[in-house]
């Protein structure tokens, strides 16, 4: 497992791209998924009166999932290429359920985005595309889907790839310069073997392109940094802890503190996919058996540290916000002033925020300030503001682990903002 370097990958797309189900068909063809497990969901399928098996039911394993055919939390797998071990990140499309989209973006070292080639560019499309910029994600693939649809036409394949890069072009800087794949999840075209049915296409395939991915940055001698994503309570095991490490070391036997449920315990184990680890690097997406801490002490969004140097709780923190362009029919605040209280999602976590002082705008071509201490901030300002969690929460200045300084601001289900942390006043206990 150690012998590849590895990197998180998340899938993001509007509902209905074709997401899941390209995950699921690239797992099929590399062999995670066996016949056998196909035919199980078949069957649970045909149960629940599903005509057609779709190869996203590797992905959206509940039921629920599967009868309403959108995926509702994080699905994670792994894979290996010849150059990389992936563990896959497939995210929830709907809107409904964006806040594990964030979760998922949060955790990525780079990104697949899935767009419809029949539908084009979509409202989610353009969301997710901001959220993974805002979060950190540096790297970006841009597969456009159902071509069969499309009768595999290159004409309209470039239109849509002209749609895309013109529409997100304000969100994604350079988006021109990333690898745009045309791609049948359903027709297995593109995938990991080349297409039959688009001789005009001369570029990667999806696993050609992954394997051309920048290997992350090390990020192992940095403090240690786990946001948790799942907590259970496991009989004869105890309590179980799942998340990926985003900085630092981790191995058995080490001490750990937990913010801000401010709890200490031991590791007693680590595993990933099922195996047994000595040590757990950044990057690896991982389950820990911890000894002291029992599973309603703590919960989703806290963080895990060292007892030396523990992560940080914030009274109230000063932050650069990007205000994001105005959704049409979306009901939120034109103007945000003072004393505003949206809710944050930063890493696992989602609090909610207000905003204690206005500092100043910022011109985005010369990072001057524009004005002091302004009463209002609109769509398209660039700020700089002091925001007070209304409840305790770990985040990290983007100049010391900038993995935990990366945010988003919510508010009546649009996301309005995102930013990062820049200076944290630290919660005195």
């Amino acid at each position: 497992m150690a012998d590849k370097p590895h990197i998180n990958l998340v899938f993001v797309g509007h509902v209905d791209s074709g997401k899941s189900s390209t995950v699921g068909r690239l797992l099929y063809d590399l062999g995670v998924f066996t016949e056998q497990e196909k035919q199980k969901i078949e069957k649970q399928m045909r149960e629940l009166g599903k005509a057609e098996f779709e190869f996203a039911y590797f992905l959206d394993s509940s039921a629920e999932e599967i009868k309403q055919g959108v995926t509702i939390d994080l699905s994670h797998a792994k894979f290996e290429s010849n150059k990389y071990t992936f563990t896959i990140i497939d995210a929830p499309g709907h809107a409904d359920f964006i806040k594990n989209m964030i979760s998922g973006a949060s955790e990525a070292d780079a990104a697949v985005l899935v767009i419809d080639g029949k539908e084009g560019v979509r409202e989610q499309t353009i969301e997710h595309t901001t959220l993974l910029k805002i979060l950190g994600v540096k790297q970006l693939i841009v597969a456009i889907n159902k071509l069969d649809l499309l009768n595999y036409d290159k004409d309209k394949f470039e239109q849509v790839k002209k749609e895309t890069i013109q529409k997100l072009s304000t969100v994604w800087p350079g988006i021109d310069k990333v690898t745009f794949i045309p791609i049948s999840a359903k027709e297995d075209q593109n995938l990991i073997k080349k297409s039959d049915k688009m001789g005009w296409y001369s570029g990667p395939t999806l696993l050609e392109a992954l394997d051309s991915l920048a290997p992350p940055e090390s990020l192992s001698n940095l403090p240690l940094r786990i946001p948790i994503e799942s907590v259970y309570s496991i009989p004869g095991v105890g309590t179980v802890v799942a998340g990926v490490v985003r900085t630092g070391i981790l191995k058995p036997e080490d001490k750990i503190v937990v913010e801000p449920a401010h709890l200490t315990g031991d590791v007693r184990s680590i595993e990933m996919h099922y195996q047994r680890l000595d040590q757990a690097p950044a990057g690896y997406n991982i389950g820990i058996n911890i000894r002291g801490i029992e599973k309603d002490q703590i919960k989703r969004g806290d963080v895990i540290g060292k007892p030396d140097n523990p992560p940080t709780v914030a009274e109230e923190f000063t932050a650069q916000i990007v205000l994001l362009p105005q959704q049409p029919g979306k009901h939120y605040p034109s103007a945000i002033a003072v004393g505003y209280a949206p809710v944050m999602h930063v890493h696992e976590a989602h609090v909610p925020v207000k905003f204690e002082k206005l500092l100043r705008k910022i011109d985005p071509k010369t990072g001057q300030t524009l004005e002091q201490n302004p009463s209002t901030l609109k769509a398209g300002d660039i700020a700089e503001v002091v925001l007070k969690p209304l409840k305790p929460v770990v985040i990290e200045k983007a100049g010391f682990i900038k993995q935990l300084a990366g945010f988003a601001i919510r508010d009546m289900g649009v996301t309005i903002a995102g930013g990062k942390c820049i200076d944290v006043k630290p919660l005195v206990r």
